[in-house]
């Protein structure tokens, strides 16, 4: 029976040695930082500009996190290729001869890959804020102000919520280009769509990012949008137990079904 600190150590030499994972942890910070940079400069340039009532409800934090559109994509490649490469690769018949108690193997990967996304997603939010409010100028806000503080550290626990989701996706599907396939499209297209459709959005809020990526904003209705029916941590919650049913749904197809 593999004991539990060793099958970490082996997950987190999995991720480490395998160059893909870092790369797209890199670039999730890369993009986030840097478009969220942008367009803080193109708010500033912009800010009078604006309509009254965007300007009565801009919420110089929330726009310093414009780049966590692509970012979260990054996540998403990130968590389903610690999964998928196991299978491409023909890897798992390996890990789990290695580490027959399924439970064991999955919860370590989802631990190890978890843990670094979110410590990275907590660099990235900090990172894109303060750029971000250098780049607002007067239009900016300070880490001090109310619920700022929340809204920063919960962009990095959104990013890391993204990429535990992924996984469970793609434990299920077992399959990189299959979960690739499915999950880019839905958070980079189908669910920013019918989040904007008026009889599709009563559903469209409850999707794991609109429902998670509530926690990044100060002000409920940023930028004279549509006020949501929770709260941020509510937000959160929603878009956990969307998490919560990925992994498990992908322990019990791990568990039931052969390498």
């Amino acid at each position: 029976m593999a004991s539990v600190p060793a099958v970490l150590q082996s997950e987190w030499t999995k991720i480490r040695t395998v160059s893909s994972t870092i790369w797209t942890l890199a670039v999730a910070f890369l993009v986030t930082v840097a478009m969220g940079f942008g367009l803080s400069l193109l708010f500033k340039s912009t800010f009078d500009d604006l309509s009254d009532a965007e300007r009565v409800t801009f919420d110089p934090t929330f726009v310093s996190f414009s780049g966590m559109i692509l970012g979260q994509l990054a996540m998403v490649v990130f968590g389903v290729l610690v999964v998928g490469s196991e299978y491409s690769s023909g890897m798992i018949r390996t890990s789990l001869a290695a580490v027959p108690q399924r439970a064991t193997f999955l919860f370590s990967k989802i631990f190890v890959a978890g843990a670094l996304a979110l410590v990275v997603g907590l660099i990235t939010g900090f990172v894109a804020f303060f750029l971000g409010q250098a780049a607002l100028g007067d239009h900016g806000t300070s880490i001090g102000e109310p619920n700022v503080l929340r809204a920063v550290i919960g962009s990095g626990l959104y990013m890391g919520l993204i990429a535990l989701f992924s996984m469970g996706v793609a434990t299920m599907l077992r399959s990189s280009m299959l979960s690739l396939g499915i999950l880019m499209p839905f958070f980079f297209l189908v669910s920013q769509i019918l989040a904007s459709v008026p009889k599709a959005k009563q559903v469209a809020k409850y999707f794991p990012d609109q429902a998670g990526s509530k926690i990044m904003q100060v002000v409920p209705n940023a930028l004279n949008s549509e006020k949501p029916p929770y709260t941020p941590w509510e937000g959160m919650g929603i878009m956990a137990l969307w998490v919560v049913a990925a992994l498990v749904g992908g322990y019990l197809v791990l568990k039931k079904r052969d390498a």
